[in-house]
């Protein structure tokens, strides 16, 4: 990952990596998160050539990118700080080696006062939902591995205080509770959270057994629990995949509940966060009447906190969802509001992953898919385990041809988020990460995963309809494009491909083939 806390100074130019920005004379200057790394990238080495090579794993973390795809950031960066392709005044390209910054760097002080709290943190809407993660309590002797009680609580305080919308109780506060006063109803008289986090470290039989619980401090329910075992030897193999896990859970469990909670109240009372969280709980089933009712719910939110960043994030899904699946006005215009809104959420808040997300996702509308692709990494960047993120790049790569990059990050966003509300979508990138690759049998079975879960809209049966019509299976293509036109009797290959544009040519014609042997 790219060092982020120093700031350079480059003739009008301030290059701030610690609140990600680049500045002319003091005024922001817009650029893309990935232009914004390249920059970074290049200034921080100034002293020397950046390989190609080294520039991909820097700012695209060694995924495969194309040569217009570099080319198009190098131009897009010398554009940021009025350099061309012909002076090459700032940033010189070595050819068939790589580049190099070349302007006169000077390290500036750090800034005179911290980055500024959204409204949201600093509590004039209402307060984050808060957690407290204790130490591990032990069961029996653990010998060597007892340091686990506490090292994979310090993993998960560090994971979560890296979610803008969580409050995390600090280590030196958690950990000085254990044993019989770790009961969630103490913990919240104590520690002031609504959420804890707790669990035990048993050695039993040459195995390692590690159970976690959430509950809500309130009424002290236990609103998740899992158990993990492995060798004594593989602890280490397994701790990623534990922190991994837990974080993903926290993302559902959590919001979910401040949900519920939120149900209790009524509107007139709701607070920004209350209101957003119940947004969200309307937002994930994809469909007309729950996304008007959540679109209210986040305009209810600004109204008691303009700079809301992420009601602002949700709104642009909602306006997103109503270009994609054609609920209402023009989708074009819908398209529209929903960049208007990520761009505002950025404003408001650039580190928040959701609202990098939300940007993201409103660019696939417009087929700026290579952007899109920007903001995405950017959100993972953020947050490593955002399982929707990820799910989102999968999409973004299977659009792009890239089926193989697809498949891997669907399978992660699975894996990740088992119970996410957008797991039919997984499910449908998966069939046609397979499909972009010519594999029609395993597409088959993964759009009629897809098409037959719970919460899938009309365009997943569209999918699966062309996945089984280019598979070979007429009568189960005709079933699921049946099922489609009851659903939405006006939709068509267009307003397919409109919301999803795959860039291959020859992958959407062979689509559009199968969609028109369907009728549509």
């Amino acid at each position: 990952m790219l060092h982020k806390a120093m700031r350079y100074r480059f003739g009008p130019f301030l290059l701030d990596g610690d609140q990600f920005e680049l500045r002319r004379d003091g005024e922001s200057v817009a650029v893309e998160p990935q232009v914004l790394s390249l920059l970074l990238a290049l200034v921080e080495r100034s002293d020397r050539l950046v390989t190609r090579d080294e520039l991909i794993d820097l700012v695209w973390h060694g995924r495969i990118v194309s040569e217009a795809a570099i080319s198009s950031r190098i131009k897009s960066a010398r554009q940021a700080i009025g350099d061309d392709g012909t002076r090459q005044a700032l940033i010189r390209t070595i050819h068939g080696r790589g580049f190099r910054f070349v302007g006169e760097v000077a390290l500036a002080p750090p800034s005179a006062a911290p980055r500024p709290a959204p409204p949201e943190e600093a509590g004039a809407a209402g307060e984050r939902p808060s957690i407290a993660v204790l130490p591990l309590d032990l069961l029996g002797d653990p010998g060597r591995l007892g340091f686990i009680a506490e090292a994979l609580p310090h993993e998960l305080i560090a994971q979560l205080s890296r979610l803008r919308w969580l409050k995390v109780i600090a280590r030196g506060s958690s950990f000085r509770i254990r044993g019989a006063a770790s009961d969630p109803l103490n913990v919240g008289k104590l520690l002031g959270v609504g959420y804890s986090l707790s669990g035990t470290l048993e050695i039993e039989g040459g195995g390692i057994a590690i159970s976690a619980e959430l509950a809500d401090t309130a009424g002290g329910a236990i609103l998740w629990a899992e158990r993990y075992t492995a060798p004594a030897e593989a602890v280490h193999d397994i701790r990623g995949r534990i922190v991994a896990e837990i974080m993903a859970a926290l993302e559902i469990r959590i919001p979910l509940n401040e949900a519920q909670q939120a149900r209790l109240d009524v509107p007139e009372r709701l607070d920004a966060w209350s209101a957003y969280h119940l947004g969200l709980q309307h937002m994930f089933r994809f469909s007309a009447g729950p996304n008007e009712a959540a679109t209210l719910m986040f305009e209810h939110a600004l109204s008691k906190s303009p700079d809301f960043a992420r009601a602002h994030a949700g709104l642009s899904f909602t306006r997103f969802q109503n270009a994609f699946l054609r609920y209402r006005g023009e989708p074009a215009a819908e398209a529209k509001l929903a960049r208007a809104h990520a761009e505002r959420a950025v404003e408001c808040d650039p580190l928040d992953p959701f609202v990098n997300l939300a940007m993201g996702r409103a660019l696939w509308l417009e087929g700026g898919l290579e952007d899109s692709l920007a903001w995405l990494a950017r959100s993972t960047e953020l947050s490593p385990n955002y399982a929707q993120a990820i799910y989102a790049t999968a999409w973004t790569e299977t659009l792009l041809g890239q089926g193989e990059a697809g498949q891997a990050d669907a399978d992660r966003s699975m894996q990740l988020s088992p119970i996410d509300p957008l797991h039919y979508a997984m499910l449908a990138t998966r069939a046609l990460s397979h499909l972009v690759r010519g594999d029609d049998e395993q597409a088959i079975v993964w759009s009629g995963r897809a098409a037959r879960a719970p919460g899938a809209h009309v365009l997943i049966d569209v999918i699966a309809a062309a996945c089984h019509a280019l598979g070979g299976d007429e009568e189960g293509a005709a079933m699921w494009a049946g099922r489609a036109r009851q659903r939405d009797v006006r939709l068509g290959r267009e307003d397919f491909f409109r919301s999803f544009p795959f860039q291959d040519a020859r992958v959407k014609a062979r689509i559009a083939e199968g969609l028109k042997r369907q009728g549509f």
